[in-house]
């Protein structure tokens, strides 16, 4: 593990962060105005009608403590990942509690819906993954001990 000033996972995602700024792989945001038009566009039957009224209301900005708190958890997200991707973890298993099931999300995925809800202040629907195998995903609590562990270790040397 490189050194860093401080100790704690905050100290290290700073460094880390510090090291990612350009890193081949990386996942950059995708504007809107690259995804391809809506084919309903304008139609009176457009069978989507109703859903997008009440994403009218969903237009208010994201607070000052949100905004920080999403910082924070893409901090931690590519400490998580710079610390269990290359043991084989694939992403994170977050239990949903609308339909009471397990959805699973590979790093990219998950860094780009939290960048998308920084800047948007939502995330656009997204494909699960295929098929995923449970044991590949770990809890962002499991990732959070074992980053925690990890700091604990090497604070200790």
């Amino acid at each position: 593990m490189p050194s860093y000033e401080g100790n704690g996972i905050r100290a290290f995602n700073r460094w880390y962060l510090a090291k990612l700024s350009g890193w081949p792989g990386t996942v950059q945001a995708v504007p809107h105005e690259v995804l391809p038009p809506d084919p309903f566009a304008d139609d009176p039957n457009d069978p989507a009608r109703e859903i997008t009224e009440l994403d009218e209301d969903l237009d208010e900005p994201i607070s000052a403590e949100e905004r920080a708190e999403l910082l924070a958890d893409l901090a931690d997200l590519a400490v998580y990942q710079a610390l269990l991707a290359p043991r084989g973890v694939r992403g994170i298993v977050v239990d949903c509690g609308e339909c009471d099931e397990p959805h699973y999300h590979d790093w990219h995925l998950l860094r780009a819906s939290l960048e998308q809800l920084l800047s948007d202040g939502r995330m656009r629907p997204h494909e699960p993954a295929f098929d995923p195998n449970p044991g590949d995903y770990v809890s962002w609590d499991y990732c959070r001990g074992f980053a925690d562990g990890v700091t604990a270790h090497e604070s200790a040397y």
